[in-house]
């Protein structure tokens, strides 16, 4: 068995990585705080053109038919660069679940809109009541029950909330539910609702994974130059042990996700436990590499004129996101252990 990706898998992650180095910088990713939409339009038009947002669309309508596998790296990218733009909930959450459930005509309308970058969709389950991007939602997904709907974003009333992330744009959204036509609902409908509701934890595990990652990398680049006592404190053994321990978490969390996506990808059984074990661990990486990478850079960490509160707050929020540590780990303890007596 062949426990590695494809040169065709890492080659697109590469390319990805390039792009996203390029056209996602950190003053741009800071620009999304005070901007009047929290988007980068130029960045979403360049996934979409290298297939990034249509990687799951069907080629039918216009994507490359692809699945969480191949995806899984392109966000680990898009964490990396702490990416201000829904492409989770549009791209490994909407799209699948549109493929499989909605009618013929709104598969060709939306998934082509996907494909092409001209469709935003917004996603807000039970799990996750604030829908991200609300404001730039050309389709916005939502759960009632075990009924799933597909409302047009003008159909919506939004009530912008606060976010620890500032480039993270969310909403309480108000809509008729009387005046829509569920998708699907019924048994058929929580089904649907769990794989979209555990792709959607799968991608934001992998996007705190690049955010970690990233953080990593900082920490360890600040430790070579900064310097006490004339020598660089990564010298010192007290932070070579913290940043190894943060290493050591992140190298528990990515094959958790990597096996994750292997599991999403071939429909087996266990896969709900296994997305909730790589989100748990994913989540728990993150917030312990965030507060590494706080403790060694001391005060300037601490200031919002540094670029390292962009990735830590995305970290924060992200592990909170899409069910946090706690609640994935009752989940997993609930698929091997059963119900509490």
């Amino acid at each position: 068995m062949r426990f590695a990706f494809t040169d065709d898998q890492l080659l697109l992650r590469d390319t990805v990585r390039e792009f996203l180095a390029n056209e996602c910088q950190p003053e741009q990713v800071r620009y999304t705080w005070v901007a009047d939409s929290g988007h980068l339009p130029e960045v979403w038009s360049g996934l979409a053109d290298m297939g990034v947002l249509g990687l799951t669309v069907p080629e039918a309508h216009g994507g490359l038919g692809m699945d969480e596998l191949d995806l899984v790296l392109l966000l680990e990218e898009t964490g990396r660069v702490a990416l201000p733009s829904p492409v989770v909930e549009t791209t490994a959450v909407a799209a699948p679940l549109l493929a499989a459930v909605a009618p013929a005509e709104h598969r060709e309308r939306w998934l082509t809109g996907i494909a092409t970058g001209e469709c935003i969709v917004g996603v807000g389950f039970v799990g996750t009541p604030f829908v991200l991007a609300a404001h730039l939602a050309d389709l916005v997904i939502l759960e009632r029950d075990d009924r799933v709907f597909a409302v047009a974003g003008d159909k919506l009333t939004l009530e912008r909330q606060r976010s620890v992330d500032g480039s993270r744009w969310l909403f309480d959204v108000d809509w008729r539910q009387a005046d829509e036509i569920p998708l699907v609902e019924g048994p058929e409908g929580w089904h649907e609702v769990n794989l979209a509701f555990d792709r959607g934890a799968l991608g934001t595990a992998a996007q705190l994974l690049g955010l970690a990652d990233r953080m990593l990398e900082m920490t360890v680049e600040y430790a070579k130059q900064r310097e006490q006592f004339g020598v660089p404190i990564g010298s010192f053994q007290a932070v070579k042990h913290q940043i190894a321990d943060a290493l050591l978490a992140l190298s528990f969390a990515r094959p958790a996700v990597y096996n994750a996506a292997y599991a999403m990808r071939h429909g087996l059984d266990t896969h709900s436990r296994d997305v909730s074990m790589a989100k748990c661990l994913a989540s728990e990486a993150a917030l312990t590499v965030g507060r590494t990478a706080l403790q060694c850079h001391g005060a300037i960490g601490y200031t919002t004129e540094y670029d390292l509160h962009l990735w830590m707050k995305r970290a924060w929020a992200l592990a909170a996101s899409w069910g946090d540590a706690a609640w994935h780990r009752d989940r997993v303890s609930l698929a091997v252990l059963g119900p509490r007596p």
